[in-house]
């Protein structure tokens, strides 16, 4: 007897599950890694951290949120750290884009054409993707791999959503690497990385900035 599964199943649904669990998982298991093996870290050359810089590019996607790795690249790079995290961003971005077309994207574009007042809608919020991108990449509550597969399944084109993600993410992960360079303790960067003031606020004018923003370009378009 052949198990059925149903068509909601589908597999953008289940990556954005995962997406939405693994990160809480491997956030604690990295914050474990590099508090009981911060000397090793330390000692890391150049080569060891370009093959790292590779290698989280393709888990930023989903396992290591790219904030997370800003702070302990900045704590062991410093300002050195600015250029592989972009890298990261970018690899993550571009791994999600892959693995959306390769998993059934075409469901999930079949679901809206079955739903006219959805794909209406998502039309006229795609006539402003770049900044409805901007504007979610700028929070930084919002899942980094989650937002990088809604803008991969709504059709958004890859130039906007790197263009987008590039500005969004700037702000938060230049003051994630600032963080992590100012801190004198992993242990406590990690466990409260927003123990400054100054980042406690610029955090929350982001957040503001970011629903303000998305606000008013969904209320745009949608009249």
């Amino acid at each position: 007897m052949k198990l059925s599964i149903p068509k909601s199943v589908t597999g953008p649904a289940l990556l954005g599950l995962v997406l939405s669990v693994t990160p809480i998982v491997f956030t604690s298991l990295l914050t474990y890694f590099a508090v009981v093996h911060e000397a090793t870290i330390a000692s890391f050359t150049t080569w060891q951290w370009a093959l790292i810089t590779i290698a989280c590019s393709i888990t930023s996607a989903g396992l290591t949120p790219p904030t997370m790795l800003a702070l302990i690249f900045g704590y062991f790079l410093g300002w050195s750290a600015v250029l592989p995290i972009f890298i990261i961003n970018f690899g993550g971005i571009l791994f999600i884009n892959l693995l959306v077309h390769w998993l059934d994207h075409d469901r999930f574009i079949a679901f809206l054409n079955r739903n006219p007042k959805a794909q209406s809608v998502l039309d006229r919020i795609l006539n402003n993707e770049l900044e409805v991108i901007f504007f979610a990449k700028l929070s930084p509550i919002l899942p980094f791999g989650l937002t990088n597969l809604m803008f991969a399944l709504s059709g958004a084109r890859l130039r906007n959503i790197l263009l987008g993600g590039f500005l969004g993410m700037t702000p938060r992960t230049l003051i994630a690497i600032w963080s992590g360079h100012e801190a004198r303790e992993i242990k406590a960067l990690l466990e409260n990385p927003n123990q400054s003031s100054w980042t406690q606020i610029i955090i929350v004018v982001l957040i503001l900035v970011s629903i303000a923003g998305l606000w008013q370009v969904i209320q745009r378009s949608l009249k």
